[in-house]
């Protein structure tokens, strides 16, 4: 798996796993425990995973949908 984006919004984080789900691509979000823990100082942004050979597929997918990706 390899990250797809990295935030600390709670909207965005469903958002784009939204996007995801309808598209049939699998992911994970990773750190969504951790920013639990952090006491939800945002020390610890969320993580959405994808497998290496969709993430083109979902960067691609997350543009159209107006969520600026990098490069990555």
């Amino acid at each position: 798996m390899i990250e797809l984006i990295r935030s600390n919004d709670p909207v965005l984080i469903s958002f784009v796993t939204s996007l995801l789900e309808d598209a049939k691509i699998a992911h994970s979000v990773a750190d969504s425990h951790m920013s639990v823990i952090d006491g939800s100082i945002n020390a610890v942004a969320n993580r959405v995973m994808v497998a290496e050979d969709r993430h083109d597929e979902a960067r691609a997918l997350l543009n159209d949908a107006g969520v600026p990706v990098g490069d990555g």
